[in-house]
């Protein structure tokens, strides 16, 4: 048999045998079935998207698993995890779970966790949902703007978070003050007001850090892991990083477009553009960078709809959710020749962060006994994103027309292409991945 199913030549060359990273090193001997030269390429862990909405099953007319993962592989993306709404059911037990596993297995062609949901009313089935193997329990702190999926008060959330603590289980939370956006936003109705700047002055900065401030309490109280999901300011990732000097098991995620994008974006690119929290100013984006090294993980937050959903004149109603985990990895890296934002450091927020966070070992960066997870990209491409290029249901994104400095060429899951220079290559069956310690 031949030493290697895979060698890639590169600084330094890897060796891949049965899926996993079996050696490395420079000019690296071996027989082998497959060689890639990859040289002047640049490799990074492919990434694992721990918040995406493929919305599979009753609202895959929304997205899917097939096209939704389709986009993950083509922007290197190599794991996702699944959010527990906005299918239908939502994931709150084990028969909905089960569902989902179902139509995730079948579909995918990226591997996958599922996260289950924490709601009111559903406590009893966390150690269910547990024992299936979700990554973690996601709750809502504000109105999630679907019906079939509850906010939490505190109370609820406190005792929730109680078990999960005794679960050893990780609570994700989306932290905005539902009193607060209720309030401002149904002043700005009754007055009329409806644009996207009313919109905007509804979701304070000031409704996200009360939020987050609460959830670190309880988190405290409790003992319970805690991941606080999209935060959109510098203020609010400093409430998470003195939180955690000060013993508190609590972590955040940023997205993307919190780095690229500003409330002036969303005014001219309008609807695509609109999300919870929404965009901030340029200067509170300045100050989001300045605290990235406190952030653990970026994700997508991938929330698509139908173009309709995207169409009222009225920007309370819009659908407020951003087409982007194909270019989760793309933007990141484009965005990091401006700024102070390394290779490994990408890898860090992409994979090793989120691997460890979660408890998911054999997707771990580029390391020996690891899964071979990759992502090639091409320093000297620029990548135009346009709507022919867009593996999504609903072709529709505000990175319409953004150029991007290199270009994913090719994306590798456990060994095996499922992307290349425009093609997905490979459709074998997508693994469910499942923390360590279920």
């Amino acid at each position: 048999m031949p030493d290697f199913d895979l060698i890639i030549r590169s600084h330094p060359d890897i060796g891949i045998r049965e899926g996993r990273i079996e050696a490395m090193g420079d000019n690296l001997s071996g027989s082998t079935h497959e060689e890639i030269d990859a040289s002047g390429l640049t490799i990074l862990p492919g990434a694992i998207d721990a918040h995406v909405h493929f919305n599979e099953p009753g609202r895959t007319d929304w997205e899917g698993f097939t096209t939704g993962s389709r986009a993950a592989a083509r922007g290197g993306t190599t794991t996702i995890f699944e959010m527990p709404l906005n299918a239908n059911p939502p994931t709150l037990d084990g028969p909905s779970f089960d569902l989902k596993l179902e139509a995730a297995g079948r579909n995918s062609v990226v591997d996958f966790g599922l996260w289950g949901g924490l709601v009111p009313g559903n406590l009893n089935q966390l150690k269910t949902l547990t024992e299936r193997g979700v990554v973690g329990f996601k709750a809502f702190m504000c109105n999630s703007g679907i019906s079939d999926f509850s906010s939490v008060d505190l109370s609820t959330l406190r005792e929730g978070m109680r078990i999960a603590a005794d679960l050893d289980m990780l609570v994700a939370v989306h932290a905005e003050s539902e009193e607060m956006t209720k309030r401002l936003t149904g002043e700005a109705l009754a007055a009329g007001h409806e644009s996207v700047a009313d919109y905007l002055k509804s979701r304070p900065i000031a409704a996200e850090l009360e939020a987050i401030q609460n959830a670190i309490q309880l988190a405290s109280e409790t003992g319970c892991k805690l991941h606080l999901v999209h935060v959109s300011s510098g203020s609010g990732v400093q409430a998470v990083a003195d939180a955690r000097a000060e013993g508190v098991d609590v972590t955040c995620e940023t997205c993307p477009h919190y780095l690229v994008l500003t409330e002036d974006d969303l005014e001219k690119i309008g609807a695509t553009a609109k999300c919870a929290p929404p965009l901030r100013s340029r200067d509170e984006q300045k100050q989001l960078w300045e605290r990235l090294g406190d952030v653990t993980t970026i994700g997508s937050d991938h929330s698509p709809s139908p173009p309709e959903m995207k169409e009222c004149a009225n920007f309370f109603e819009v659908w407020g959710g951003i087409s982007g985990c194909q270019h989760l990895l793309p933007l990141l890296f484009d965005a990091a020749q401006d700024r102070s934002l390394s290779i490994d450091r990408i890898g860090d927020l992409i994979s090793r962060n989120v691997a460890a966070r979660f408890r998911i070992p054999d997707k771990s960066g580029i390391q020996i006994g690891k899964d071979a997870d990759l992502a090639f990209l091409d320093p000297n491409e620029v990548e135009v994103i346009s709507v022919d290029t867009l593996e999504y249901r609903h072709r529709q994104t505000p990175y319409l027309g953004r150029k991007l400095r290199g270009r994913l060429i090719r994306t590798i899951l456990r060994g095996q292409t499922i992307f290349d220079r425009g093609r997905i290559v490979n459709q074998s069956p997508a693994n469910f991945v499942r923390p360590a310690y279920t």
